[in-house]
């Protein structure tokens, strides 16, 4: 496929849910209009059986490259995966080898549905990293770390955290970003996207490049999406939307984001221009109600993961949850770790019910309901994980459970 310097998608390319360019925007603009194939690659580890929605903005952009006629290539970090990402308070318990590839069976898939990965004319490469770290030797190991100092990996945040925190620092933790910048050198990546909270491990693939091959690779991190107070969604923080959910639950958690978070929605989960992102804020500046927006947003994301059709269906389910006049209020998401819960323990673990003798006399009065159906049976058993949305009310109350 001929490469095409396209100015609308090199613009996107640039600017759309990018938080930072290394060295430089303009550097990487100008390798894009010389016409040059370029590679580019995005590591997923699969640390949990399913990515999570925010992965979509570096999935769309992925695509622009693609379509621009550049090799693409997502990474599989089944062998980084084994150790995981160092983590602010404590190190990760470690994965075997066949808790990865039961977690990685589903990702090509996933993965698909946002990038043309089977295209004919340029399609996408996947890789796993075991072909290449499981066969360095002690050595070979000990030659790569000697490009970095103790002093280079004490500077990560979490590191400095743990240190604050009296918390122990593992030797292996460190031995991570060093794996994940060697996937860079075997590739040989002009280009590697992340997200902004992945970029200590970037700049130690970029550091790498330099040092043994001479060559400054351009570093893209992307906008997060975040929940309503400030932290991250995804795998760790136990708050994502998965990308294998069904378009029910899709729409539902969409539906329960804070007003706030729509428009960085629309730019980071979506295929949206930035001058769609610019109507959609004049629409919200205009005073028009946010409730709208957030029913454009959760169709749209929907639609783009699963289809019109499936979106279609999730909306028409959700709003045959509420009456016509309480479909303007705010649904508040709850997230709980049990897979399945007895309807009067959750009103109690929700603070719906003081008690449960309490939640009992709700559900006789015929106070509760679940997705507007009257609830019969005090102790019946609610599945959470993998259901569709259940919108509890009890009384004025009204909320959204989820699986955490």
């Amino acid at each position: 496929m001929k490469v095409k310097t396209d100015k609308e998608i090199i613009e996107r390319i640039l600017t759309k849910g990018v938080e930072q360019i290394l060295p430089s925007k303009e550097a990487l603009r100008k390798l894009l209009e010389s016409g040059k194939r370029i590679r580019i690659y995005q590591g997923f580890d699969p640390t949990a059986n399913s990515l999570h929605i925010g992965h979509a903005a570096h999935l769309h952009k992925l695509e622009d490259f693609r379509e621009l006629g550049h090799d693409v290539i997502c990474v599989i970090g089944d062998f980084t995966a084994r150790i995981g990402d160092p983590d602010k308070k404590s190190v990760r318990k470690p994965l075997t080898k066949e808790d990865v590839e039961e977690n990685m069976q589903s990702f090509k898939e996933q993965i698909g549905k946002i990038l043309d990965i089977d295209n004919k004319e340029n399609p996408v490469q996947f890789r796993y990293n075991s072909e290449w770290l499981e066969e360095l030797k002690f050595a070979d190991i000990l030659e790569l770390a000697s490009n970095f100092s103790v002093q280079q990996m004490l500077k990560r945040d979490m590191f400095q955290k743990r240190i604050e925190e009296n918390r122990p620092i593992y030797i292996h933790e460190f031995m991570y970003p060093i794996m994940q910048a060697y996937d860079s050198v075997v590739l040989d990546t002009d280009i590697q996207l992340g997200g902004n909270d992945q970029l200590f491990n970037i700049l130690a693939g970029r550091h790498l490049m330099s040092m043994l091959k001479n060559k400054e690779k351009i570093v893209m991190t992307g906008k997060l999406l975040t929940a309503s107070d400030g932290t991250k969604m995804g795998k760790t923080e136990g708050n994502m939307i998965r990308m294998d959910d069904t378009p029910e639950n899709i729409y539902g958690k969409i539906m329960a984001f804070n007003d706030d978070s729509i428009l960085s929605a629309f730019e980071i989960l979506t295929f949206a221009t930035m001058d769609e992102v610019k109507k959609y804020q004049e629409r919200l500046d205009s005073g028009e109600n946010a409730m709208n927006l957030k029913k454009e947003l959760a169709f749209r994301v929907t639609s783009e993961i699963t289809s019109e059709k499936e979106a279609e269906r999730a909306q028409k389910y959700f709003e045959s949850i509420f009456q016509k006049k309480e479909q303007e209020v705010e649904i508040p998401l709850k997230k709980i770790g049990e897979e399945e819960i007895a309807l009067n323990e959750l009103l109690v673990k929700i603070n719906f019910a003081v008690s449960k003798s309490e939640a009992k006399r709700l559900v006789e009065q015929g106070a509760v309901k679940i997705n507007d159906k009257k609830a019969t049976e005090f102790n019946q058993i609610l599945a959470i994980k993998n259901s569709q949305p259940i919108i509890l009310k009890v009384g004025k109350k009204v909320c959204s459970i989820a699986y955490n």
